[in-house]
């Protein structure tokens, strides 16, 4: 029996990975050290506890299951710890991907598919962002993503392995069937924040800038349902076995909300209101992001299907409930 190999599988947007996978008959292993990941959200499946930068902990996965591909979310993405402890991202992020490399060419798997960001881009030159624009990352989480998708194209010309990679823009979201979501400590996303805003786990929700150059004053992002992401890299999985090609693809919905559309959209959502604070601006974010994703939907026949920002909200909302209750009880 031929596995998935999906590192990180136990995290936010690994097990919704793991959910399509599933969906769609593969066989699934996941590799996850559950300091981020949580194993409630993978049980019943093949799961294999080890650590990235432990080679031997990932030969020993290899020797016991027959992988044939790998998907590998496993990284930390704060930015602004980044920032604080770049020594720590460099090692997570690049030389733990090397180790996951170099036994991937031990055992002959030539299928690698990646996660990455649109902070690889660095501050837009145009809006929307599409593949062509110049990546400059403006910090240590991006440039640690930058760095291993230039590895992984001179382990395709030496080694032959094969990869596809996607840069993210802003996952939100939470699985429609099963219980898995946002589960972050700490958490930084705004959509989540604003939520425990709504639900009472926060007293307010701080905004951080209304000076930008939109027109609300505050700053303008591309959500994406965490869904849609998951279908992509089956399709980015099945594209790879079809034609041998390695590629890249930005990952967006192509449309920008506000920080004050958001918290209004999560007031009308969940009925109630949320008290809103001005804080500082965060330096080096940029007025507007969104993504052209043109190239995924011609290439890889992609479309959202779940990221009208309603959907979004809506199925981020119910799982946040029923996590409240799980931390309760």
């Amino acid at each position: 029996m031929k596995y998935i190999l999906v590192c990180g599988g136990a995290g936010y947007i690994g097990s919704h990975c793991v959910e399509e996978l599933l969906k769609k008959k593969y066989n699934v292993v996941v590799f996850d050290n559950l300091v981020y990941g949580h194993r409630e959200f993978v049980e019943d499946i093949p799961f294999f506890e080890g650590d990235l930068n432990d080679i031997d902990s990932i030969r020993n996965c290899f020797k016991k299951y027959n992988i044939e591909s790998v998907m590998h979310f496993s990284a930390f993405a704060y930015v602004g710890e980044s920032v604080i402890d770049p020594q720590k991202y460099y090692f997570n992020n690049v030389v733990n991907t090397l180790n996951l490399l170099k036994v991937m060419n031990e055992f002959n798997v030539k299928e690698f598919i990646f996660s990455s960001t649109c902070a690889t881009y660095g501050n837009p030159q145009f809006i929307p962002m599409n593949e062509k624009h110049g990546q400059n990352p403006v910090n240590p989480y991006g440039k640690t993503k930058f760095f291993v998708e230039n590895i992984l194209k001179d382990y395709e010309k030496s080694y032959g392995i094969k990869h596809i990679i996607f840069r993210y823009f802003n996952a939100a979201g939470a699985s429609l069937t099963k219980n898995i979501g946002e589960w972050h400590n700490p958490e930084t996303h705004l959509i989540p924040l604003v939520l425990d805003a709504a639900s009472g786990k926060r007293k307010n929700i701080t905004i951080f800038g209304d000076d930008y150059n939109t027109a609300d004053g505050t700053c303008i992002r591309d959500y994406i349902h965490v869904i849609d992401i998951a279908h992509a890299h089956i399709l980015g999985l099945e594209y790879l076995k079809k034609t041998g090609d390695s590629d890249f693809f930005n990952i967006g919905s192509e449309k920008g909300f506000s920080v004050q559309e958001i918290i209004s959209k999560c007031e009308e959502i969940t009925g109630n209101k949320i008290e809103r604070i001005i804080g500082q601006r965060r330096e080096g974010d940029p007025d507007i992001l969104i993504a052209d994703s043109s190239k995924i939907k011609k290439v890889l026949k992609w479309k959202p299907r779940f990221s009208d920002i309603h959907t979004v909200i809506e199925s981020a909302w119910k799982w946040q409930s029923k996590l409240n209750l799980l931390i309760k009880n």
